[in-house]
């Protein structure tokens, strides 16, 4: 107790000293002192005990999207944030899923017959790996098939690996493909492998990216055994969400509204049968393997001379039996009614479906955010409500595709953009000691701020300073795909950011699970805590204050730096090019009209000159911002993707494009478009100087 009451009094001694230097942005002089006491409250209402015991209640089982398990995780969520007086709602959808792993064998024909290993191994230091529910390797929208093949290895099957075969002159055509995890989203390369003509796809994790050669592995260390496989969804769809319902919500199909559904056939899903597979099982096959050796690069970890191609010698078996159809899955959102703004909305969110136990990915966001809403419950009932609303949701069938968070999206678009705040996004947030994030431009000074505050467990800093190291301000990366910020960044336009505190990961395999947590993730169960006061301060700060605090000249600062690059990427192919003149001139613009804002705003609310009526005004204004960036034409690789500013990668399905609709020029060098872009880029740069001289105007 009284080491408790001992790091009680430091966290409060460290707050008070940092919260003297800061400048709480978008509050006014007269409600600074407020909300101070607000977050003081706060931080020191975190109890760090309740992570572990959310975490253990909702990871000792394995619970896949679609599975009685899962339901049981949901109902778990739903009651614990009912107790902590939160107002629950449960959103269910139809979506056409894998039903499961289904069927499926992996075995060598000739030269020998020989089964090879599609699960990990039970370990007598892993009590859960043991556990009878979890399942073998497998890959969601797989395509089913029973074919006998010559193998082709085909390195990291990305694009230019495909190419690059064919450029060596090796026949893929109805040859299984070896390919090892990384370099690209796993669904595509399942897609150029079906697109270059093979009968089916081995995926598995190399040694050299993931195992022995990058130190010890599991159970001794982090790394990949020799069983370790890693599962995951093929889904490759021209959008993102379930793949029968593009741009509206998968309700269900029981429900009074009817939503209008494709057929599987009409979307393209795989139909070549693919799995995973440890690198245990690998090096069977490319052990015997008698081709001609790999170029450079493409050499893996295993103790063999990589080969293109196995011979006639060598002849594999892969068989897939996969079952797909509709399957309800449900989102479990909590609101905390804001006190006098109640239409505005900061929403938190993470993912609770997982391939196995998930207690680092992604259920450690879970846990996190479990804890911070008793946390925050427990002051709205001692009468300390935010002003904004602020929900914290659970999104379903991440896994398969993103797919339940952009279904709710979806299904609450028009409200969205009109009171959505910022969505912070917290898959796996609490996996590790490595503090990070990525955000829209808007958001990266709330959180380097809010990191500020905070205590970085076993030390004498703060978590800004242990992020930041020796550099000035820590790096904030851009968002990418694969998680649940795609649909409201990068479809809506509400300002994301997504992070928390990362580590050592045995991701999709069975093995992460708590053993794996309490020996390698966090130890001391410090991490979660200390994580929910970061993430908690920045969320207290967008729900309370005055004027929505975005930081506007973020956003020429960022797109002066990414024209620049995009600018030198068409040089490279294109050195006539004069440079994308409109947009250049519409930054200009956007600079003083941006950098004014934020010091406007600034010396308007230490001076308490802002009326609550003209505040109102002006936070709705500032809620159209990122909307200048919402195209309804969308991209040329997929019109779902409305944001000039920001998409995933389309041929890697996890990278950032940053400017993508010029993005996806340079990347095929062309210069056909680029004339259009620059029209469509300067026209939403210009729509956003004029909504910040708006604002200006209410000054």
């Amino acid at each position: 107790m009284k080491k408790r009451n001992f790091l009680f009094l430091a966290l409060l001694v460290l707050f008070g000293s940092v919260a003297k230097g800061q400048n709480l942005d978008g509050f006014s002089a007269k409600n600074r002192p407020a909300q101070v006491a607000f977050e003081k409250s706060f931080q020191s209402s975190v109890d760090f005990s309740r992570f572990k015991t959310h975490l253990f209640a909702i990871t000792s089982e394995p619970h896949v999207a679609g599975t009685p398990a899962n339901e049981k995780v949901r109902d778990y969520m739903a009651e614990a944030m009912k107790a902590a007086g939160w107002e629950v709602n449960i959103y269910p959808y139809d979506l056409y899923l894998s039903k499961g792993p289904g069927e499926s064998l992996v075995e060598l024909v000739t030269p020998i017959r020989q089964p090879l290993n599609q699960q990990e191994n039970i370990l007598p230091e892993d009590p859960y790996s043991a556990n009878p529910n979890l399942w073998k390797g497998w890959n969601a929208y797989s395509g089913s098939g029973d074919v006998t093949a010559e193998v082709v290895y085909a390195n990291y099957g990305t694009k230019a690996d495909f190419e690059k075969l064919v450029e060596m002159g090796v026949d893929i055509k109805g040859k299984i493909v070896l390919a090892r995890y990384g370099g690209n989203f796993r669904g595509y390369k399942a897609k150029f492998a079906e697109q270059y003509g093979a009968a089916g796809l081995i995926i598995f994790t190399d040694p050299a990216d993931a195992g022995y050669m990058r130190g010890l592995v599991f159970p001794e260390g982090t790394g990949f055994s020799e069983s370790s496989i890693q599962r995951g969804s093929l889904l490759t769809v021209d959008w993102t969400g379930d793949p029968l319902t593009p741009f509206e919500p998968a309700l269900p199909m029981d429900g009074k509204t009817k939503i209008k559904r494709l057929k599987p056939e009409e979307v393209g899903l795989h139909t070549i049968p693919v799995t995973p597979i440890s690198y245990g099982s690998a090096k069977e096959i490319i052990g015997k393997m008698k081709g001609k050796p790999v170029p450079a690069g493409w050499q893996g970890g295993l103790p063999f001379t990589y080969r293109l191609e196995g011979g006639s010698e060598l002849t594999v078996r892969l068989k897939v039996n996969q079952e797909k159809g509709i399957t309800r899955a449900y989102n479990v959102v909590g609101t905390l009614k804001g006190a006098t703004n109640p239409d505005e909305w900061v929403i938190l969110g993470c993912h609770y479906d997982a391939w196995n136990f998930g207690s680092t990915d992604p259920n450690s966001g879970t846990a996190m955010l479990l804890s911070m809403s008793e946390t925050l419950g427990k002051l709205a009932k001692e009468g300390k409500r935010p002003a904004r609303s602020i929900m914290i949701a659970h999104w379903d069938a991440e896994e398969h595709g993103v797919i339940g968070s952009t279904e709710w999206v979806e299904q609450l678009r028009d409200e969205l953009s009109a009171k959505a705040v910022a969505y912070i996004n917290l898959d796996a947030a609490v996996s590790g000691r490595n503090f990070g994030f990525a955000a829209a431009p808007t958001l990266k000074k709330i959180i380097m701020e809010s990191a500020k505050t905070v205590a970085f467990p076993d030390s004498s800093k703060t978590v800004y300073e242990v992020w930041a190291g020796k550099q000035e301000e820590p790096v904030i990366g851009s968002l990418g795909g694969g998680s649940d910020h795609i649909a409201f960044y990068m479809h809506v336009g509400v300002p994301s950011m997504s992070g928390g505190a990362g580590g050592p990961s045995l991701y999709h395999t069975n093995y992460d699970d708590l053993y794996f947590y309490e020996k390698f993730a966090d130890p001391s169960f410090k991490m979660g805590g200390t994580v929910e006061q970061v993430v908690g301060i920045a969320a207290i700060r967008l729900a309370n204050a005055d004027i929505i605090p975005y930081e506007a000249g973020r956003y020429a600062k960022d797109l002066k730096e990414h024209f620049a690059q995009a600018e030198k990427n068409v040089k490279s192919y294109e050195s006539g090019f004069k440079g994308f003149e409109k947009s250049t001139q519409a930054l200009e613009a956007l600079k003083a009209s941006a950098e004014t804002l934020d010091q406007k705003l600034a010396a308007a609310l230490a001076s308490d000159q802002i009326e609550s009526k003209k505040s109102k005004e002006i936070n709705k204004a500032m809620l159209s911002l990122e909307k200048s960036f919402i195209d309804p034409k969308g991209m040329y690789f997929g019109n779902w993707y409305r944001s000039l500013y920001v998409s995933t990668d389309p041929f890697s399905g996890y990278a950032s494009w940053i400017l993508p609709g010029i993005k996806y020029e340079t990347e095929s060098k062309s210069t056909a478009r680029l004339a259009e872009w620059d029209e469509r880029y300067s026209k939403a740069i210009i729509d956003l100087k004029s909504k910040i001289d708006n604002v200006l105007k209410m000054l």
